[in-house]
C-alpha cells in the first residue's frame, strides 16, 4: 500500500525526487505535467499557499506518485501525476493524490480550484467528476516550423521593439500585462514578485522580451521561451499582450512576428503557443501566421468548501 507524506516546504533532495518522476511522466507522455506557476513554486521549495504530495510505497526506491496544490491569483492550482512504472495503479493512486490534494484546500480555507489536464481520457472524466470537478476553458497548442516565410517575417521586421531592461521596464511591464489580462485566471493580476520569479529560469533572459512603445508608452510586448534540451529545438510565444488603449492596430500580430524572428535568429526549428479554444480572434490571426493545432488541454474546475471550523 503507498504512504503519502505532506510537505508544505520541499527540500533539496525532495525537489531532485520530484523532478526525476516529473522528467519520467514527461519521456513517457511527451509533456511536462506541472503549470509553470506549479513547477516556480516547487523549483522555490513552496511559497505560501503551496504543498505537496509525495507518495511512497515499500520496494521502490522513486517515488510513484505526487501531486501539488499552489494558491493562483483568483484560485488553488491542483496537478497530478503517476511514476510511469505504476501506470497499472492509477486508478488507486489517482484518487488517493486528488483527495489529500483537494482535503488540505479545504483546511486553508477552501475556494475555486484549476486542474489542467493534457488530452483528457475517460480516467480523468471520471476523476473530476468523483471530486465534483466540471470542464471548465479548453486550451489549444499551436505550433509551426520556423524561420518564418519572408512575407509574415516582415510583418516583425517593419516593427520597432526594444529589450527588457529590469530596472527600467519592470513597472510598465506590470501595467501592459495585468490591464491586457485582466480577466485572465492565470496571468492576471501579477506583481513584481511573480514576474522577478521568472529570472532565475534556465531559460529567462531580458532580451527574450521584446518591447513595443508608441509615444513613449509600451503599447505591447511579446516574451518568448526556448525549451532548453528540445529536440527539435522548440520556441514559444510564453506571453503576448497589448494594452487596451492600443487594441486594434495589428500589434499583436506584429509583436508575434517579431517574437518568432527573434526566435529563429537563436536556433528555434519549431514555435509554439497556447490559446483558449474560443478566443476566434487569436485563433485566426495565428492561423494567418501559419500555426496549426497540436493537442487540447482542458482544465477541470470546481469549488472546495472549508473544512475550518467544522
Amino acid at each position: 500500500m503507498p504512504s503519502f507524506d505532506i510537505k508544505r516546504r520541499m527540500n533539496d533532495d525532495d525537489i531532485a525526487q520530484v523532478s526525476e518522476l516529473l522528467e519520467a511522466a514527461e519521456r513517457a507522455d511527451g509533456s511536462r505535467p506541472l503549470s509553470d506557476h506549479l513547477w516556480l513554486d516547487l523549483r522555490m521549495g513552496g511559497r505560501e499557499g503551496f504543498a505537496g504530495f509525495i507518495a511512497t510505497e515499500e520496494g521502490h526506491e522513486h517515488i510513484i506518485g505526487y501531486s501539488q496544490i499552489s494558491r493562483g491569483n483568483e484560485s488553488w492550482l491542483v496537478d497530478l501525476v503517476v511514476h510511469p512504472h505504476h501506470r497499472y495503479d492509477t486508478a488507486l493512486l489517482g484518487p488517493q493524490l486528488m483527495k489529500i490534494a483537494l482535503d488540505t484546500v479545504a483546511s486553508e480555507g477552501g475556494g475555486h480550484v484549476h486542474w489542467w489536464v493534457f488530452e483528457p481520457t475517460q480516467f480523468h472524466h471520471s476523476l473530476a467528476t468523483t471530486f465534483d470537478l466540471r470542464e471548465g476553458r479548453t486550451l489549444l497548442q499551436l505550433r509551426r516550423p520556423l524561420p518564418l516565410e519572408p512575407d509574415l517575417a516582415r510583418l516583425g521586421n517593419d516593427l520597432h521593439t526594444t529589450t527588457f531592461v529590469r530596472t527600467r521596464d519592470e513597472e510598465a511591464w506590470l501595467n501592459v500585462n495585468n490591464a491586457a489580462f485582466a480577466r485572465h485566471p492565470e496571468q492576471g493580476g501579477w506583481n513584481i514578485d511573480t514576474l522577478r520569479s521568472r529570472y532565475a529560469e534556465v531559460w529567462f533572459n531580458d532580451d527574450s522580451i521584446r518591447l513595443h512603445t508608441i509615444d513613449e508608452k509600451l503599447a505591447g510586448f511579446c516574451w518568448t521561451k526556448i525549451h532548453p534540451g528540445s529536440s527539435p529545438t522548440m520556441g514559444e510565444i510564453y506571453v503576448i499582450a497589448v494594452h487596451p488603449d492600443f487594441v486594434g492596430r495589428g500589434l499583436g500580430t506584429a509583436l508575434t512576428s517579431a517574437g518568432l524572428n527573434h526566435m529563429a535568429e537563436h536556433g528555434a526549428q519549431v514555435a509554439m503557443l497556447f490559446v483558449d479554444e474560443d478566443n476566434e480572434a487569436a485563433m485566426s490571426s495565428y492561423e494567418r501566421l501559419g500555426f496549426t493545432r497540436h493537442h487540447r488541454e482542458r482544465a477541470f474546475v470546481g469549488d472546495v468548501p472549508s473544512s475550518l471550523n467544522i
